[in-house]
């Protein structure tokens, strides 16, 4: 029996933190994931967001799908505001001018906040230690804005800004590693997660928020609309980037490594690229380049959690 299979036995609260009647794309797993990350963090959670996909299909003036508190910010601060709310709330609760309790402070936001605008911020909140959640939903570009790459789109895929041409592949830098550069962080918890695998999902953010101290949580976020996948495959592609080995699941707690799921058999990238409109013009040896980095990075994946043997 595989980890999932365990996982999946398990009871889920019934109780929904984030609520339908937003207005994501049809077979929007990114919503899917907050769905599932407001599952496990419960009612006793302060969320600042930034703006992008998310805040946008869930915050229609004067509506709400969030039955939290919940803030909106910019593009960039998420992590700086949720800094503040972390250490405002915990100075009153010192000063007795509010009860203590135990609440999750959660930053959130896109690959585009995370990886590109956001960086700096959120890697000034790693290093000063706030006792704070951060979570990307990584879909890997811009997609709230037109589909525009940015540094977490993969090599080779076609976007608004990278399109691919006579003279051009695409996108034609490798994926940002955010889950390595928050494990540089040395901060005590760092984990990778699909939305196509819920129970492992909700089960590391409920980890990382019992976790003393800052943890990231790197989401691959699969976006029909982005991707130019038909709606009802979004799980599907979810769980095709890891049994390719493209996006592999692991936690790093404490500096140290732990693979959450090694596919029983590992399916080459073809699988995965084949049928996403974004990497339709790629040749048979654009993909065998690919393949070979996938690999190499599969191979450090393991060395790193001992599974290698």
């Amino acid at each position: 029996m595989d980890k999932f299979s365990v996982f999946s036995a398990r009871l889920v609260d019934k109780s929904e933190n984030f609520t339908s009647g937003h207005r994501a794309c049809q077979g929007c797993a990114e919503a899917l994931a907050v769905r599932h990350v407001m599952k496990a963090l419960g009612r006793d959670t302060i969320v600042a967001m930034c703006t992008g996909c998310m805040e946008i299909i869930s915050s229609p003036l004067p509506l709400t799908s969030w039955k939290v508190p919940w803030i909106h910010n910019a593009f960039e601060n998420s992590s700086a505001v949720i800094s503040g709310c972390e250490a405002g709330m915990k100075a009153m609760m010192r000063k007795g001018k509010i009860p203590y309790k135990k609440i999750n402070f959660v930053a959130m936001g896109g690959d585009g906040a995370t990886a590109d605008i956001g960086m700096g911020q959120l890697s000034g909140a790693l290093e000063r230690g706030h006792d704070f959640v951060y979570i990307c939903y990584d879909n890997e570009a811009y997609m709230n804005t037109g589909i525009q790459r940015s540094s977490s789109t993969p090599y080779g895929a076609s976007t608004t800004t990278s399109p691919a041409g006579k003279m051009s592949i695409g996108q034609h830098t490798q994926k940002k590693n955010m889950a390595q550069i928050a494990v540089a962080h040395n901060v005590p918890y760092v984990a990778t997660a699909c939305s196509s695998y819920p129970f492992d999902l909700m089960d590391k953010v409920k980890r990382a928020a019992d976790t003393p101290g800052a943890a990231y949580i790197n989401i691959l976020s699969v976006c029909p609309t982005g991707w130019r996948i038909p709606t009802e495959d979004a799980i599907k592609y979810g769980r095709l980037a890891v049994d390719t080995c493209v996006y592999p699941l692991y936690e790093v707690i404490d500096g140290q490594y732990h693979l959450s799921y090694k596919p029983y058999r590992k399916l080459p990238v073809t699988e995965y690229i084949k049928g996403q409109g974004r990497f339709r013009h790629l040749t048979d040896k654009d993909i065998e380049q690919i393949q070979k980095q996938v690999d190499r990075e599969w191979a450090k994946i393991l060395k790193l959690c001992g599974e290698d043997k």
